[in-house]
């Protein structure tokens, strides 16, 4: 299955450990096109309806839902665990996440 930057896949995150974000859930693809096409993996961050006032989360608005991108929880993903292609990030919210990304690990 193919996956771009800021695409949104069902993606079942199952087995987990410990605080890991459970179940298969709307995901955001956070790793580059590049690496994308050429990696059987795939850097992703899953979406919560759950609201926290941290400052790796960013708020987002996706399939008429209110939400957040939890960047807490980035996961490295096999392709094998992409359930289904849901849809793509709006731009202001792929600014935010990049913005977030950028604070959370330049030095």
């Amino acid at each position: 299955m193919v996956a771009s930057r800021f695409d949104v896949f069902l993606i079942t995150l199952d087995p987990t450990v410990g605080h890991e974000m459970k179940k298969t859930r709307p995901c955001v693809v956070i790793s580059p096109d590049d690496m994308n096409q050429h990696l059987q993996t795939i850097i992703v961050a899953p979406l919560t309806s759950r609201g926290r006032d941290y400052p790796s989360r960013v708020p987002c608005r996706f399939q008429d839902r209110s939400g957040e991108v939890a960047l807490d929880q980035i996961r490295t993903v096999d392709r094998q665990r992409l359930v289904k292609r849901l849809g793509r990030l709006g731009a202001a919210t792929q600014n935010a996440v990049l913005q977030v990304l950028d604070r959370m690990f330049a030095p």
